[in-house]
């Protein structure tokens, strides 16, 4: 090519309101997608000493083909890069046309410039022309985009709209995009497509990459890429979060769980099904359970603490959710019910002889089967073999700590707390309350056992208003007369 050649780029006096940036935009994502295709050294951005500046890659140089508007195969079948989207090279040269700035594409292929010209055949019709001349520099590697006309400002702008230049550091890869850790937490999250900007929000933990779009994704995404809503991109970002396993994107997310009870939690951890992957994710990599902000405060979450167990508050929502799940090894989710039922089974008592007790203590026990005559309960019939003291007790449904006193009827016996020793009223009253267990066989919270419990109460009572009779408030002498004279002496 010899000459200069005018090439119609079909544009008029146009797209008053994209800025320089826009244009600075579209020609640093070509420069990018150039060195992803041919695994080139990454682009400069750079200011010469006559005030021009340069974008300027190292791939296979720019052509007057480019200038035709059409789908390019090699861009739309690549996973990675930018420019299947955006204004495109001849909107962004009459952007330039529009906005004054000097442009200079160097290649070497040739060199191309702008120029307004009548249309060929249509002399009153003036469209935007490139001018394509022979290359001042053959040997040159790469494309130069050399511009004059433009401010800092702009550059910075436009080096703003990508991943590239951001800062954000990644924490993970996944199928659907990544994770990445914004530049300044005073900033708001950003949502990348590709690699370019598409919407900030403020109030995510994260920003995004998304690299797989999907159907909702393409057609939100306009050609100046910006703006687009929620909606359009919040799937792929729940895809990316879900696809996650790494300790650097969960450990925060689980770390937010228990901000939402406090209204201070960022968005993603309020997706229910992103808030779940990250408890069944966090499970299998810690020793961890799963606590409502309410039963913080219970005796079994001490418990658990001892046992090596992380406590990770939780809303009410996620929480009931979180007891049908398992983790990513299938075991069940740790919450205060598994914990205990884990405790529970694991659980052996430690008992006390009678000889390792105090004389206090020895006392007390020995009011065992004075409450059992008074009861008028008979142990052979409803199998009631020891009654046990134990050091330890299983842990209770309520969660606030080990249960006072046991009755198990497969070795037909009744073990109880050895700390209910410090009194008569309080070993009297969990016997008895064992003791409608066995006689009832029902257990807590049931009307078969209340009834129960009622009756061996009347019982005793009964029994103890006619000894008083018979002995006398003072009378020292039967079986009322040990358990009166214990009880009064405790206050």
């Amino acid at each position: 090519m010899a000459e200069a050649h005018a090439f119609d780029l079909n544009i008029e006096r146009v797209l008053e309101h994209w800025p320089v940036a826009f244009a600075l935009r579209e020609f640093i994502a070509n420069a990018l997608d150039e060195q992803i295709i041919t695994g080139t050294r990454s682009p400069t951005v750079s200011l010469d000493e006559e005030g021009r500046w340069h974008i300027r890659d190292f791939g296979r140089g720019l052509s007057y083909e480019h200038l035709t508007q059409k789908e390019d195969p090699e861009k739309t079948s690549h996973p990675s890069v930018i420019g299947q989207f955006g204004i495109g090279l001849k909107d962004a040269l009459a952007v330039c046309d529009r906005r004054k700035v000097g442009v200079l594409l160097r290649s070497r292929h040739g060199d191309i410039t702008i120029a307004s010209h009548p249309k060929a055949g249509f002399a009153d019709i003036v469209t935007l022309h490139g001018i394509v001349a022979p290359p001042s520099d053959s040997a040159l590697v790469g494309t130069d985009v050399v511009l004059t006309g433009v401010h800092k400002s702009d550059v910075e702008q436009a080096q703003g709209y990508f991943l590239h230049y951001s800062g954000d550091r990644l924490l993970e890869n996944t199928g659907a995009g990544s994770v990445l850790a914004r530049a300044s937490m005073v900033g708001p999250g950003r949502i990348y497509v590709k690699g370019l900007l598409a919407a900030e929000e403020p109030t995510f933990l994260f920003s995004y990459n998304i690299t797989q779009l999907n159907a909702p994704l393409r057609r939100a995404l306009n050609r100046e890429r910006t703006n687009v809503g929620r909606t359009a991109y919040s799937d792929r970002v729940k895809d990316i979060l879900k696809a996650c396993t790494s300790s650097l994107v969960v450990g925060p997310l689980t770390e937010d769980l228990g901000a939402v009870v406090t209204g201070n939690a960022h968005d993603e951890i309020n997706w229910k099904d992103v808030a779940i992957h990250a408890c069944r994710l966090l499970q299998s990599q810690e020793k961890v359970v799963f606590v409502t902000a309410w039963q913080t405060g219970l005796d079994t979450v001490t418990y658990a603490r001892r046992d090596g167990y992380r406590p990770v508050v939780v809303p009410d929502d996620i929480a009931q959710a979180l007891g049908r799940q398992t983790d990513l090894a299938g075991q069940p989710i740790v919450d205060l019910g598994t914990y205990r039922q884990e405790w529970n089974d694991s659980f052996e008592f430690t008992f006390v002889k009678p000889a390792g007790l105090t004389n206090r203590e020895l006392a007390i026990y020995g009011l065992t089967d004075t409450v059992i005559r008074l009861a008028r309960v008979d142990r052979s019939r409803h199998g009631i073999g020891e009654i046990l003291i134990s050091e330890t007790m299983r842990l209770n449904e309520a969660g606030s700590g080990q249960v006072l006193g046991i009755w198990e009827p497969a070795e037909h016996r009744v073990i109880i707390r050895r700390d209910q020793l410090r009194s008569a009223a309080s070993y009297c009253g969990v016997l008895l309350h064992e003791l409608s267990h066995a006689v009832s066989g029902a257990s807590d919270n049931t009307m078969e056992f209340e009834d129960a419990l009622t009756e061996l109460v009347g019982v005793v009572v009964s029994e103890a208003l006619a000894q008083l009779q018979t002995f006398g408030h003072g009378g020292s002498s039967g079986p009322l007369g040990v358990v009166h004279s214990d009880l009064v002496g405790d206050g």
